[in-house]
């Protein structure tokens, strides 16, 4: 393979994981930074200690000369010792560029993020605004259903343990692809009390809507949410599960976005 092609995939490889190698160099700098003190502390205290056993100083270099270590000034210490702290202090040094660096980089790829999906987030409401005034209510929810089947049938609830009760019915959580049981009360409450939350609170996260219809918390779900620019609304599209059973899947027609807290 190409010298070239190799370099340049070398250089993208390393851009892409540019903040883990930074917060890999400021782990390793801390741990290195704490040997290199505790090494220049042992050499400091025995050049100390060997100064106050000599009837001079031999160490100071154009100072006054002191026959006692404790007749020192912290000053005259201090410039027995210095040169010893060189290497710890370069090394803090490094170590406090990399962990600010790698946090700037984290934050500004977050912000990038945040926007590239707001983008999406509208374009997407625009596009189904659109299809919506072009066909009509009626074939929009048609096309929704047959959308909604889709996702089902590439999502077989025999892969997934479901305890169905008496009174419940499988649902499909089209955001996650998840399968849990519940019943369209339970499921409109939901929608409602969050939205209350929203109200209340100004915002809410996904995680309080998924508590709400007894689905577990995800690692993105405290990560997004609604707030009163646009509050929670879902969809409900009845679907077949590959076993035949009557399944009602949701989807989010008011997506949650990220930095939900923050009102524009």
């Amino acid at each position: 393979m190409n010298l070239g092609i190799l370099a340049k995939r070398a250089s993208k490889l390393a851009g892409d994981n540019t903040p883990a190698i930074l917060t890999a160099i400021g782990v390793t700098g801390a741990i290195t930074t704490a040997y290199l003190t505790g090494k220049a502390s042992f050499k400091a205290a025995e050049i100390l200690a060997e100064a106050e056993n000599n009837d001079v100083l031999p160490y100071l270099e154009g100072g006054v000369v002191r026959a006692r270590l404790e007749d020192l000034t912290l000053k005259e210490k201090a410039d027995l010792v210095w040169k010893l702290y060189v290497p710890a202090a370069a090394s803090a040094a490094l170590t406090i560029t990399a962990i600010i660096s790698a946090n700037h980089i984290g934050t500004r790829r977050a912000a990038a993020l945040a926007s590239a999906y707001s983008l999406s987030e509208k374009a997407y409401e625009e596009y189904k605004g659109k299809v919506l005034a072009k066909i009509g209510e009626k074939k929009e929810q048609t096309v929704r259903d047959e959308l909604a089947q889709d996702k089902v049938d590439r999502t077989p609830s025999t892969k997934q343990e479901v305890l169905i009760m008496s009174h419940e019915v499988l649902c499909f959580d089209a955001f996650t692809g998840r399968y849990f049981s519940s019943d369209m009360e339970t499921l409109r409450r939901a929608v409602n009390d969050t939205n209350e939350q929203v109200i209340n609170d100004t915002y809410a996260p996904l995680t309080d809507y998924y508590d709400r219809v007894g689905l577990a918390r995800t690692d993105e779900s405290d990560e997004i949410g609604w707030n009163t620019d646009e509050l929670l609304k879902v969809d409900f599209s009845t679907t077949l599960s590959d076993d035949g059973r009557p399944c009602i899947s949701i989807a989010f027609s008011a997506r949650p976005v990220r930095n939900y807290s923050r009102l524009h």
